[in-house]
């Protein structure tokens, strides 16, 4: 009796030295994650100020948090149990899902260039809606808009994340993904609160009284800061395009070949040295998958167009 209970101690340590070596590796692999949905960070960071700007400056913080609050409760809630239970049940519907979900990011970034070339005319759409309904209203709006959108590409990064730990136990699973979840979180919307409440701090450095030097860069902040959020919003709209693609093509292996055949054929690391030859090399990955994506992009929302038009007419 006390060998077999010496034994099953013996089991129950060998087990416990195991799950610690393993939960060791967790920062590593949650560093690793974060990096594989990069883009779609940048993505989410460069999309949600625009749901703030035009409100109440004194209801931005307010509202940057309710929606980072959602954004949480959305990952650590509903999309990390359900991404583990799919993993558990039907493993074999992630990667169609993440394929799903890659076309719908081309699809919105198809939307963004489209929008770009056509001219003004949502915007001005926008600014007449703003016009008819009261602050409340509109804030309560642009909050629902920015927590759909922010779901999409919540799920995205739950996706990745959990499709790069499906090799660790159950318990280093969970670990990564709270962290990843939790940390994306908050470096996104603690980013998103400096650059809506940077002009805000420009104009206070411009009003001051004592200092040129400081009323000079406070005069810079609000000068740069529209062109600065202008080109935040197409490097969102790339990322969305080359991430989707990405997403796309991994899930269709002669297209992820191809790619690389593609970038082999480039040679470009050949002509270079050192990191700039990795550097180019990774320029022409993005740009490659950004046309992708576009192209992407525009046949999903050829094949959506009728379904959207009859949605319209149903709900007229």
């Amino acid at each position: 009796m006390a060998t077999g209970i010496l034994a099953l101690l013996d089991d129950v340590a060998a087990l416990v030295k195991i799950t610690a070596a393993t939960l060791d590796d967790v920062p590593a692999q949650v560093a690793k994650t974060s990096g594989k949905v990069s883009g779609i960070v940048i993505d989410d960071a460069a999309v949600t100020p625009k749901f703030v700007v035009g409100l109440d400056p004194k209801r931005e913080f307010a509202i940057i948090w309710n929606i980072a609050r959602r954004s949480l409760f959305n990952k650590i809630v509903i999309l990390a149990p359900v991404a583990l239970l799919l993993g558990y049940f039907a493993p074999w519907a992630i990667e169609p899902l993440l394929m799903v979900g890659g076309a719908f990011l081309c699809f919105e970034g198809y939307e963004k260039v489209h929008t770009m070339f056509a001219g003004h005319g949502q915007e001005a759409a926008d600014i007449e809606q703003a016009e008819e309904i009261s602050p409340d209203e509109l804030e309560r709006i642009r909050t629902a808009g920015a927590i759909r959108t922010d779901f999409v590409l919540s799920a995205e990064i739950v996706a990745i994340t959990y499709s790069t730990v499906t090799h660790m136990p159950i318990a280093a699973q969970i670990s990564v993904l709270l962290a990843v979840g939790a940390g994306i979180t908050f470096a996104v919307y603690g980013f998103v609160a400096v650059i809506v409440k940077a002009d805000d701090f420009g104009v206070w450095l411009a009003r001051k009284r004592n200092g040129a030097f400081t009323r000079a860069i406070g005069r810079a902040i609000v000068r740069t800061m529209p062109v600065f959020l202008k080109l935040l919003g197409y490097v969102g709209t790339a990322a969305m395009l080359w991430v989707g693609a990405g997403i796309v093509a991994h899930g269709i292996a002669p297209v992820e070949n191809w790619l690389h055949q593609v970038e082999a054929a480039l040679a470009i690391e050949a002509l270079f040295d050192g990191s700039a030859g990795a550097t180019l090399a990774w320029v022409a990955h993005a740009a490659i998958l950004t046309i992708a994506g576009l192209a992407t992009g525009f046949v999903v929302a050829l094949a959506m167009t009728p379904a959207m038009k009859l949605v319209a007419r149903l709900r007229k």
